[in-house]
C-alpha cells in the first residue's frame, strides 16, 4: 500500500462524508461547542517536482475562469547566476531545481478578515478556515492589499475577492480532502487537523522541521512548508 492511500484511508476511513476528515467532527458539532479544529498544510520541497497537477486540480475543483488560480507553484534556485554549478559545473542546468508552494497562507490572525469593511472576508465558523462571503464583497481591494503574502485576487468570474480556502465548499464540508492534496502523485502535500494529536499531519509536524513565511508579522500562517535537506558535502 502507498503511503498516499494509506495516509488518506486514515484521514478519512473513520469518517463518514457527511463529516470532515480528520477530526470526524460535523459543522454543527463544532458551532456547538465541540472539537475545534485548526486546519494545516504543508508543503514538502523535497518531493515537489513542479508538475503543476495541484493547480490544475485545484482549478476545477473550484470552478475558476481561465487564466486564474488560487496556487501558484514559483520555481527558485539557490545557484548564483554566471556561475558554474557546483554539482555539475554547467552554467545551465537543473540541479538546484526546487519549487514553493504561493497561495493563501491561511493566517490565524488574518490581515484580510480584519480590514474587510463588509465581513466577506470571514473565518468559517466551524473549521477556522479564512474563506468568502460573496455576497456581501463590494470589491474594494482591502483584503488584496493587507495580504503580506499576494495571495488574494478579484475573480473574473464572480467580481468578488478570492483565495485558497482548503477547497472549504467543493470538497472539505464533504469529508473530502483539498483537490491539491487529493492530486499530488508525490506527497508533497500533507492537509489535516494540528489540534488533533492523532492525525497524520500532528504527527509529521512532531518529527519534521517545518518553517513558515514572515513568521515576523505575527499573522500565524497554517501552511508550513518542509524546506529541501541538501545531502553530501
Amino acid at each position: 500500500m502507498s503511503e498516499h492511500l494509506s495516509r488518506r484511508r486514515f484521514l478519512i476511513g473513520a469518517c463518514s462524508a457527511a463529516l470532515l476528515p480528520m477530526g470526524c467532527t460535523s459543522r454543527e458539532d463544532a458551532e456547538t461547542g465541540g472539537h475545534k479544529p485548526h486546519y494545516v498544510m504543508v508543503f514538502d520541497q523535497n518531493k515537489c517536482v513542479g508538475c503543476g497537477e495541484c493547480k490544475t486540480a485545484c482549478n476545477q475543483a473550484n470552478g475558476l475562469p481561465e487564466g486564474q488560480s488560487r496556487l501558484l507553484l514559483e520555481q527558485q534556485s539557490g545557484r548564483v547566476e554566471g556561475q558554474p554549478c557546483p554539482h555539475c559545473g554547467k552554467l545551465k542546468c537543473d540541479c538546484e531545481r526546487k519549487f514553493v508552494r504561493v497561495s493563501c497562507q491561511q493566517c490565524k490572525d488574518a490581515p484580510c478578515v480584519t480590514v474587510c469593511p463588509t465581513g466577506a472576508a470571514m473565518r468559517d465558523k466551524a473549521t477556522g478556515v479564512v474563506t468568502m462571503d460573496e455576497g456581501k464583497c463590494a470589491g474594494c481591494k482591502y483584503c488584496i492589499g493587507a495580504c503580506p503574502y499576494n495571495a488574494r485576487f478579484i475573480n473574473s468570474a464572480t467580481k468578488v475577492a478570492d483565495n485558497c480556502d482548503f477547497c472549504l465548499e467543493s470538497r472539505l464540508s464533504k469529508g473530502l480532502l483539498p483537490a491539491c492534496v487529493e492530486s499530488c502523485r508525490h506527497d508533497a502535500l500533507v492537509f489535516g487537523d494540528i489540534n488533533d494529536p492523532q492525525s497524520y499531519v500532528s504527527k509529521l509536524l512532531a518529527v519534521k522541521d517545518s518553517v513558515r513565511i514572515k513568521p515576523h508579522l505575527g499573522t500565524e500562517p497554517s501552511l508550513r512548508y518542509i524546506p529541501i535537506v541538501k545531502t553530501g558535502v
